[in-house]
């Protein structure tokens, strides 16, 4: 792994699907952290055509849309119905976003106007990312909710987000890891601050 001589602390965020992770880590962000977002990541490595090459190589082109492009509904449809090709996948794609995420760290270590460095990346448990944390936050929201928010956005529904979350480690697990809880039940301005307070005690413990 790169090494963190600047000691930057990382904080990494945990919690459920459409828990509001991205949403927290947007709120620290704010406050002059830097945030490394997995899943922007991902994407892009979806656009680069060896990566592409190998996904059709493995699963088809019945992952591509009509542009050539990979379809991202449609290979996360067919890996997430089969826990091999699934696996297939993340040996694709998890070293290349690992990677990526230790030179990003590298790079926000040497400046001088970030905070901290969060790291915005759903299977952060998941990969063994937990250990490079300084401060781990699991973002507590209710099922039903995390279910509204997700169909809100287009994303996943109630039946979609269960099938997910049965690949990954449980909440209970995640929220037993972490340093804090935030809770993301209620209203905006409630979540905001609890940020805020976590925020001020990681720059106290500086």
């Amino acid at each position: 792994m790169v090494s963190n001589p600047r000691k930057k602390p990382i904080i990494g965020i945990i919690g459920g699907i459409a828990s509001g992770k991205s949403t927290v880590a947007a709120e620290f962000e704010k406050l002059g952290c830097a945030v490394i977002r997995a899943d922007a990541i991902a994407h892009d490595l979806l656009e680069q055509e060896s990566i592409r090459n190998e996904l059709v190589r493995q699963f088809g082109a019945a992952i591509l849309d009509s542009s050539g492009r990979i379809d991202r509904t449609r290979l996360g449809q067919l890996v997430f119905a089969d826990a091999e090709k699934l696996c297939a996948l993340n040996k694709v794609i998890h070293p290349r976003v690992l990677e990526r995420t230790e030179e990003l760290i590298a790079e926000y270590n040497q400046c001088t106007h970030v905070q901290a460095i969060v790291l915005d990346m759903p299977l952060l448990v998941e990969v063994g990312w937990a250990s490079r944390c300084d401060r781990l936050i699991f973002v507590k929201c209710e099922a039903a909710q995390r279910a509204r928010r997700a169909k809100q956005a287009g994303l996943l529904d109630e039946q979609g987000i269960k099938i997910r979350e049965k690949f990954q480690i449980s909440l209970d697990k995640k929220s037993r890891l972490a340093d804090n809880t935030v809770d993301n039940n209620s209203d905006f301005l409630t979540l905001v601050r609890q940020i805020q307070d976590i925020f001020s005690d990681i720059a106290r413990s500086r």
